[in-house]
């Protein structure tokens, strides 16, 4: 059986992960940490592939640079770092026209302007799909304003902010080969999630202020983001699939196929809000600065005590039990 990317990430940690000073950070979070001067770079990097998080056909170019930034960016938003540079490595096939790059760099600026970044660069070369890495720099005075995965602790509220189930209901839509039939006006909401992403850098500062115990973005679905959780924090981790925010259009869209939207929501991948561990006395704060940003944050589940062995997430029913759900996974 091939190697998850868990597992993977794992071996790159095991061989590049040499003894850091404690004020940097380096393999497993959302991005890296490191001291230069009087200041803290945070960096990431994030990249998409054409036939693995797009197709040409369905995703137009300005979608695409849009796309590739809002991933990256919404790396820094997890650590509670606001953007300053943005540079872009990426493969052009031949096919690419003038029209279709320069599209394709416009939601590229557009993405790092709505985050208040410059671009400041990168590499072009021919390839035969067409492929985008982005690399995302923000800056902190203190290792201490860095929000990571790392500090949950038992006892904590589980919450994520805003709705979900909406982007993988707009990837089944745009990636099928099959596409299920929706109106119009259901298909726009939905995809809208996809080709307009908007990561929550100015949310994600916000929060970074309050009494934060430890923050990720959902990249990669709730089910799975919660187990990153848990295993960054050593601590299981309990989400109740009941009070997961699904997203409205989600939730119909999942009606007229006769799927479980609770299960949609919980796997949606690339939602690009955020999962947050905090104490319990700090949730009413949290969701006030919230609601001053225009956004929701729901409670879902708890923070239970260390694991002796691997910490892991649990996903229950309403009565309890245990579900399955799998997250995205790359391999």
């Amino acid at each position: 059986m091939a190697a998850s990317e868990t597992d993977r990430i794992d071996q790159l940690a095991a061989l590049f992960g040499r003894q850091r000073p404690a004020s940097s950070l380096a393999i497993g979070d959302d991005a890296a940490v490191v001291r230069s001067g009087g200041e803290y770079i945070v960096t990431s990097v994030d990249a998409v592939v054409e036939g693995v998080h797009f197709l040409r056909k369905t995703y137009p170019p300005r979608a695409i640079g849009r796309k590739a930034t809002a991933a990256a960016l919404s790396d820094l938003a997890a650590m509670g770092t606001l953007a300053a540079e943005v540079y872009v490595a990426a493969g052009i096939p031949a096919d690419v026209d003038g029209d279709e790059f320069v599209e394709l760099a416009a939601g590229i600026a557009e993405a790092a302007e709505q985050a208040n970044a410059v671009v400041g660069g990168g590499d072009l070369t021919e390839s035969p799909v067409l492929w985008l890495s982005v690399t995302v720099v923000g800056y902190a005075d203190r290792f201490d304003d860095v929000i990571t995965r790392a500090g949950a602790t038992q006892g904590d509220i589980v919450a994520v902010t805003g709705t979900l189930g909406a982007s993988a209901a707009a990837i089944e839509l745009l990636a099928a080969d099959d596409p299920p039939t929706v109106p119009a006006q259901l298909r726009q909401r939905l995809t809208a999630r996809q080709l307009a992403p908007t990561p929550q850098i100015e949310l994600g500062r916000a929060l970074a202020g309050l009494d934060i115990s430890a923050m990720l973005d959902v990249s990669d679905g709730v089910a799975r983001d919660a187990d990153n959780l848990a295993r960054a924090s050593g601590h299981d981790v309990e989400i109740e699939l009941a009070r997961l925010p699904i997203d409205p259009a989600a939730a119909e869209f999942a009606d007229r196929l006769g799927r479980d939207p609770t299960t949609l929501a919980a796997a949606s991948g690339e939602e690009y809000e955020l999962l947050v561990a905090l104490p319990g006395e700090s949730l009413a704060e949290a969701q006030r600065v919230c609601a001053q940003n225009r956004a929701t944050l729901t409670a879902i589940g708890s923070i239970g005590p260390p694991a002796n062995e691997d910490a892991s997430a649990r996903l229950l029913d309403s009565d309890g039990r245990v579900v399955v759900v799998s997250g995205f996974e790359h391999f």
